[in-house]
């Protein structure tokens, strides 16, 4: 497994990008007898875009979960970035998150490295904020992914952003809200990626999340519910869920039925 850290000039954002990517790579698990060790991929990797949550960086994802390891178990790119507290919406100024995440960021990734380009090779999760940016750009950008996770998500912005007073007014007053997205795709017959939502029942956005998904089902979209019970907002419960979501991919890619042993 290779911990890429990658800092560069972001022509969307206007200013340099930390991102961190795990890369599955040779481990000594690939040094038999008689096999000639190469790092040259047999095919290019599926990838996973894990959005972080609100006060968080880049980094936590793989300083509180497993992600790596999993990710060089199933043999999947994963690619965290630096999304501030911006809630990965294009705001006024030079803040294009959105368009960074679905436009230059892949360009980026897929142009430098052995990532697959391909639909059915992209997916996107995130907690809490990164939840809601998942959801928020599933539904927005359809074409561009085949599954995502949302885990422990805020699925609206809304409330916030109508609080009198609140910067988040200002700030948040064009956000992207995920049911809006959802219901224009549908009124569409755009096809949706396959959708895995998560949370613990203790978790103080858990109500929000099943106001969520009863709104969903409603619509017709399809998607697996996994409610826990017993976990709040934490990442004890997240590591577990980066786990189960990785197991529920539906890969089609050359990698999928080849697990690696780390």
């Amino acid at each position: 497994m290779a911990r890429l850290h990658i800092d560069f000039y972001s022509y969307t954002l206007g200013h340099g990008v930390d991102i961190l990517m795990t890369l599955p790579t040779l481990t000594p698990c690939d040094m038999a007898p008689g096999v000639t060790p190469t790092h040259v991929p047999p095919a290019k990797f599926p990838v996973l875009y894990l959005l972080h949550g609100h006060g968080n960086d880049y980094q936590c994802w793989t300083r509180y979960t497993s992600v790596e390891r999993l990710a060089e178990e199933q043999r999947i790119a994963v690619v965290t970035f630096n999304g501030e507290n911006k809630a990965y919406n294009d705001l006024p100024g030079d803040d294009r998150y959105e368009a960074f995440l679905n436009e230059e960021l892949p360009e980026l990734i897929t142009a430098d490295f052995p990532i697959s380009a391909r639909r059915e090779d992209t997916y996107i999760a995130g907690l809490s904020m990164g939840g809601y940016g998942t959801l928020a750009h599933a539904f927005r950008h359809p074409e561009r992914y085949c599954a995502y996770g949302a885990m422990s998500a805020a699925p609206s912005i809304r409330e916030r952003r109508a609080a009198q007073g609140s910067p988040w007014a200002e700030l948040f007053g064009n956000a992207i809200e995920p049911l809006e997205e959802a219901e224009a795709r549908v009124r569409e017959g755009a096809a949706l990626p396959k959708g895995y939502i998560c949370c613990g029942t203790e978790d103080f956005l858990y109500p929000q999340n099943v106001r969520f998904v009863k709104a969903l089902k409603a619509l017709g979209v399809e998607f697996t519910w996994h409610p826990v019970e017993g976990y709040a907002h934490e990442w004890r419960y997240w590591d577990i869920e980066i786990a189960n979501f990785l197991d529920w991919i539906p890969r089609t890619d050359y990698y999928a039925d080849k697990p690696h042993k780390v």
